[in-house]
């Protein structure tokens, strides 16, 4: 059996944020289990050409959202604006000319984008964390408590072999939702506890987004800003998606509820998604040099049968840890609905983690200054 002071449970943003912060406070006694066999969680970034593009979380805001923009200075990464200047385009139904508008649509404050995408966050914190300390394709399915205040983390590997790691504690760097569906604890979690987090939404969990590439962001020309919103779908609420420099790019929510995509295929929805975008930006918007849909709802490492059902949202923040029971102290919630301020944000994921991470640095802390 494996023992670490710490164990995250999660390689998304969250995750791999307090595992940079561990890192910096020279804490390097702790493992991180993830179970896809990918790093970063509800943030994905595809390539196509020499530019990435965002499958998940697109933008941040700057003014808004101070200590995440911190992060990405912090981490030397570069940004630009999210563009916006030009024509909105607007929809009513698929039969009738969609209209167009003077920047009916334009943001303030002003979103900004990361160079690379938003992928390049996760990629940059994971060069501040020893490879061996990530355990992808590990599926965390049981918490136990141990003697003398531990728990006992039970992780189902890829080739089905057990992996079982002692630990002061866990931080749970995925959706409270998430957490209550598939981990079991043992003892049960308090029982009003376990009800706020399986009621908590997970952002991004009932949502669907289609990415299409071109080789210029050419309804730039036509005086289009690549905005646009529609009534007839199959998406709703559309954005230019294009790199800093080089390709474009649009990108599209789809409308349709999450339990109604499963009843059609993905080649079908592609095929509505292209149809939909030439009828708003011309018949050049037809053959996309790439086009991507990714529909969250169907992600297993996401989505629960209650955020396909009921949706999803922005929801307030569950507690994230128990309070005067036996696992306080032992398990923490940092992935982002558990930010009190950004819950479900991007800035969530930073915030939650650090506020999580604060209890366990200020105990050791004290524990180091009374050794001393």
């Amino acid at each position: 059996m494996k023992e670490a002071s710490v164990v995250i449970v999660g390689a998304g943003l969250s995750g791999l944020y307090a595992a940079y912060l561990l890192e910096k406070q020279g804490i390097h006694d702790y493992v991180i289990l993830e179970a896809r066999s990918r790093l970063g969680g509800r943030l994905l970034s595809e390539t196509s050409g020499e530019a990435r593009f965002d499958l998940g979380a697109t933008w941040y805001w700057p003014e808004m959202q101070p200590k995440l923009d911190d992060v990405v200075k912090e981490l030397g990464l570069r940004t630009f604006q999210q563009h916006e200047s030009g024509m909105v385009v607007v929809e009513q139904t698929p039969s009738t000319p969609a209209r167009r508008f003077n920047g009916m649509y334009a943001e303030s404050p002003q979103s900004l984008r990361i160079e690379g995408g938003m992928a390049s966050m996760v990629e940059r914190l994971a060069e501040f964390v020893p490879g061996e300390k990530i355990l992808s394709s590990h599926r965390v399915i049981r918490i136990d408590q141990a003697e003398k205040s531990t728990a006992l983390v039970e992780a189902m590997g890829a080739d089905e072999v057990l992996y079982r790691i002692r630990t002061s504690h866990v931080l749970l760097a995925l959706p409270p939702r998430l957490v209550i569906d598939s981990i079991e604890f043992q003892p049960p979690l308090p029982t009003l506890l376990a009800r706020d987090w399986a009621e908590c939404p997970t952002w991004m969990a009932p949502h669907a987004k289609y990415v299409a590439v071109y080789p210029q962001p050419f309804w730039r020309e036509q005086g289009l800003s690549g905005s646009g919103r529609s009534y007839s779908g199959p998406m709703v609420e559309i954005h230019d998606a294009s790199p800093a420099h080089g390709q474009g790019a649009i990108f599209g929510f789809i409308g349709v509820p999450a339990s109604a995509r499963k009843k059609v295929s993905p080649d079908e929805l592609i095929g509505l998604c292209r149809a939909q975008m030439a009828r708003l930006f011309g018949i050049e918007a037809l053959t996309p040099t790439v086009d991507w849909l990714k529909d969250w709802s169907q992600d297993e490492f996401t989505a629960t049968t209650a955020d396909v059902n009921f949706g999803g949202g922005h929801a307030s923040a569950p507690a994230s840890t128990p309070r005067n029971d036996s696992w306080e102290g032992r398990v923490t919630g940092i992935a982002s609905e558990w930010s009190i301020e950004y819950s479900g944000y991007v800035a969530g994921a930073i915030d939650a983690a650090a506020r999580g991470l604060a209890p366990l640095l200020a105990r050791r802390r004290v524990t180091a200054s009374a050794g001393s």
